[in-house]
Protein backbone atom coordinates (compact mmCIF):
# COMPACT_ATOMS: atom_id res chain seq x y z
CA UNK A 1 0.00 0.00 0.00
CA UNK A 2 1.29 3.44 -0.84
CA UNK A 3 0.41 6.81 -2.17
CA UNK A 4 2.61 8.65 -4.62
CA UNK A 5 2.74 12.23 -5.79
CA UNK A 6 1.94 12.80 -9.44
CA UNK A 7 1.56 16.33 -10.69
CA UNK A 8 1.52 17.36 -6.99
CA UNK A 9 -1.70 15.37 -6.48
CA UNK A 10 -1.72 12.10 -4.59
CA UNK A 11 -2.34 8.85 -6.45
CA UNK A 12 -3.54 5.93 -4.36
CA UNK A 13 -1.94 2.56 -4.97
CA UNK A 14 -2.63 -0.83 -3.40
CA UNK A 15 -1.09 -4.19 -4.20
CA UNK A 16 -2.57 -7.28 -2.57
CA UNK A 17 -2.40 -10.99 -3.31
CA UNK A 18 -3.55 -14.26 -1.83
CA UNK A 19 -2.82 -17.91 -2.55
CA UNK A 20 -5.92 -19.98 -3.25
CA UNK A 21 -5.71 -23.76 -2.92
CA UNK A 22 -7.33 -24.47 -6.28
CA UNK A 23 -6.09 -24.79 -9.83
CA UNK A 24 -5.76 -21.69 -11.96
CA UNK A 25 -8.62 -22.50 -14.34
CA UNK A 26 -11.06 -22.99 -11.44
CA UNK A 27 -9.99 -19.71 -9.77
CA UNK A 28 -10.18 -17.88 -13.11
CA UNK A 29 -13.69 -19.15 -13.90
CA UNK A 30 -15.15 -18.40 -10.47
CA UNK A 31 -13.62 -14.94 -10.04
CA UNK A 32 -14.52 -13.79 -13.54
CA UNK A 33 -18.15 -14.90 -13.44
CA UNK A 34 -19.54 -11.38 -12.99
CA UNK A 35 -23.13 -12.44 -12.41
CA UNK A 36 -21.97 -14.54 -9.42
CA UNK A 37 -20.10 -11.66 -7.75
CA UNK A 38 -22.88 -10.92 -5.23
CA UNK A 39 -22.30 -14.47 -3.90
CA UNK A 40 -18.52 -14.23 -4.13
CA UNK A 41 -17.93 -10.77 -2.59
CA UNK A 42 -19.55 -9.63 0.65
CA UNK A 43 -19.84 -5.99 -0.49
CA UNK A 44 -21.80 -6.32 -3.73
CA UNK A 45 -25.58 -6.73 -3.76
CA UNK A 46 -26.11 -6.74 -7.52
CA UNK A 47 -24.25 -6.97 -10.83
CA UNK A 48 -25.91 -6.09 -14.12
CA UNK A 49 -23.95 -6.88 -17.29
CA UNK A 50 -24.77 -4.02 -19.68
CA UNK A 51 -22.70 -5.07 -22.68
CA UNK A 52 -20.22 -7.71 -23.77
CA UNK A 53 -17.97 -7.60 -26.80
CA UNK A 54 -15.70 -10.64 -26.89
CA UNK A 55 -13.76 -10.61 -23.63
CA UNK A 56 -14.71 -7.01 -22.72
CA UNK A 57 -17.57 -6.47 -20.28
CA UNK A 58 -19.36 -3.28 -19.25
CA UNK A 59 -21.38 -3.74 -16.08
CA UNK A 60 -23.07 -1.93 -13.20
CA UNK A 61 -22.11 -2.84 -9.65
CA UNK A 62 -24.29 -2.04 -6.65
CA UNK A 63 -23.08 -2.29 -3.09
CA UNK A 64 -25.06 -3.18 -0.01
CA UNK A 65 -26.29 -0.05 1.81
CA UNK A 66 -23.63 1.71 3.89
CA UNK A 67 -24.07 2.70 7.54
CA UNK A 68 -26.16 5.72 6.50
CA UNK A 69 -28.36 3.63 4.17
CA UNK A 70 -26.84 4.89 0.90
CA UNK A 71 -26.42 2.37 -1.92
CA UNK A 72 -23.32 3.10 -3.99
CA UNK A 73 -23.41 2.11 -7.65
CA UNK A 74 -21.15 2.61 -10.66
CA UNK A 75 -20.36 1.29 -14.13
CA UNK A 76 -17.08 -0.49 -14.78
CA UNK A 77 -15.36 -2.21 -17.68
CA UNK A 78 -13.28 -5.39 -17.51
CA UNK A 79 -11.18 -6.85 -20.28
CA UNK A 80 -10.18 -10.47 -19.76
CA UNK A 81 -7.03 -11.97 -21.25
CA UNK A 82 -7.51 -15.63 -20.44
CA UNK A 83 -4.30 -16.73 -22.21
CA UNK A 84 -2.20 -14.41 -20.00
CA UNK A 85 -4.51 -14.86 -16.97
CA UNK A 86 -4.85 -11.10 -16.56
CA UNK A 87 -7.77 -8.71 -16.26
CA UNK A 88 -7.63 -4.95 -16.76
CA UNK A 89 -10.54 -3.03 -15.26
CA UNK A 90 -11.56 0.58 -14.80
CA UNK A 91 -14.49 2.54 -13.55
CA UNK A 92 -16.38 4.20 -16.41
CA UNK A 93 -18.54 6.15 -13.94
CA UNK A 94 -15.87 6.90 -11.37
CA UNK A 95 -18.15 8.62 -8.83
CA UNK A 96 -15.97 10.09 -6.06
CA UNK A 97 -12.83 8.91 -7.90
CA UNK A 98 -11.08 10.94 -10.60
CA UNK A 99 -10.05 7.51 -11.90
CA UNK A 100 -9.90 3.92 -10.68
CA UNK A 101 -7.88 1.25 -12.48
CA UNK A 102 -7.49 -2.35 -11.34
CA UNK A 103 -5.17 -5.02 -12.70
CA UNK A 104 -5.88 -8.63 -11.70
CA UNK A 105 -3.28 -11.34 -12.32
CA UNK A 106 -3.40 -15.07 -11.69
CA UNK A 107 -0.25 -17.18 -11.42
CA UNK A 108 0.12 -20.86 -10.59
CA UNK A 109 1.98 -21.76 -7.40
CA UNK A 110 2.28 -25.53 -7.45
CA UNK A 111 -1.30 -26.85 -7.44
CA UNK A 112 -2.55 -23.52 -6.06
CA UNK A 113 -3.10 -20.08 -7.63
CA UNK A 114 -1.93 -16.65 -6.55
CA UNK A 115 -4.56 -13.99 -7.29
CA UNK A 116 -3.23 -10.42 -7.21
CA UNK A 117 -5.05 -7.08 -7.37
CA UNK A 118 -3.16 -3.85 -8.11
CA UNK A 119 -5.34 -0.75 -7.81
CA UNK A 120 -4.43 2.80 -8.79
CA UNK A 121 -6.81 5.69 -8.22
CA UNK A 122 -7.25 9.28 -7.15
CA UNK A 123 -10.14 10.80 -5.23
CA UNK A 124 -11.88 13.96 -6.44
CA UNK A 125 -11.12 17.03 -4.29
CA UNK A 126 -14.81 17.24 -3.29
CA UNK A 127 -15.02 13.54 -2.30
CA UNK A 128 -15.94 12.87 1.33
CA UNK A 129 -12.60 11.08 1.86
CA UNK A 130 -9.12 11.92 0.58
CA UNK A 131 -6.87 9.63 -1.45
CA UNK A 132 -4.64 8.64 1.47
CA UNK A 133 -7.62 7.59 3.61
CA UNK A 134 -9.21 5.73 0.68
CA UNK A 135 -5.90 3.92 0.09
CA UNK A 136 -6.06 2.62 3.66
CA UNK A 137 -9.72 1.65 3.26
CA UNK A 138 -9.22 -0.15 -0.08
CA UNK A 139 -6.10 -1.93 1.18
CA UNK A 140 -7.89 -3.23 4.29
CA UNK A 141 -11.04 -4.24 2.41
CA UNK A 142 -9.08 -5.96 -0.37
CA UNK A 143 -7.53 -8.28 2.23
CA UNK A 144 -10.99 -9.07 3.65
CA UNK A 145 -12.57 -9.69 0.23
CA UNK A 146 -9.65 -11.81 -0.95
CA UNK A 147 -9.91 -14.04 2.13
CA UNK A 148 -13.68 -14.48 1.59
CA UNK A 149 -13.10 -15.28 -2.09
CA UNK A 150 -10.32 -17.75 -1.22
CA UNK A 151 -12.60 -19.59 1.19
CA UNK A 152 -15.49 -19.77 -1.29
CA UNK A 153 -13.32 -20.83 -4.24
CA UNK A 154 -11.56 -23.48 -2.16
CA UNK A 155 -14.91 -24.79 -0.88
CA UNK A 156 -16.22 -25.02 -4.45
CA UNK A 157 -13.03 -26.87 -5.44
CA UNK A 158 -13.57 -29.34 -2.57
CA UNK A 159 -10.46 -28.11 -0.74
CA UNK A 160 -12.30 -26.96 2.40
CA UNK A 161 -15.75 -27.57 3.81
CA UNK A 162 -18.40 -24.99 2.96
CA UNK A 163 -19.03 -22.52 5.77
CA UNK A 164 -22.42 -24.02 6.59
CA UNK A 165 -20.90 -27.49 6.94
CA UNK A 166 -18.58 -26.32 9.73
CA UNK A 167 -21.33 -24.75 11.84
CA UNK A 168 -22.66 -26.84 14.72
CA UNK A 169 -26.05 -28.45 14.22
CA UNK A 170 -28.96 -26.88 16.15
Amino acid sequence: MSTTEQDTRTVGHTDNSIVIDADLDHVWRMTNDLEAWPDLFTEYSEVEVLAQTGSKFRFRLKMHPDESGRVWSWISERTLDEAAHEVVARRVEPGPFEFMNIHWTYTPEGAATRMRWVQDFRMRPEAPIDTAAMTDRIDANSKIQMAVIRDKVEAAAGRRPPESATEPAP
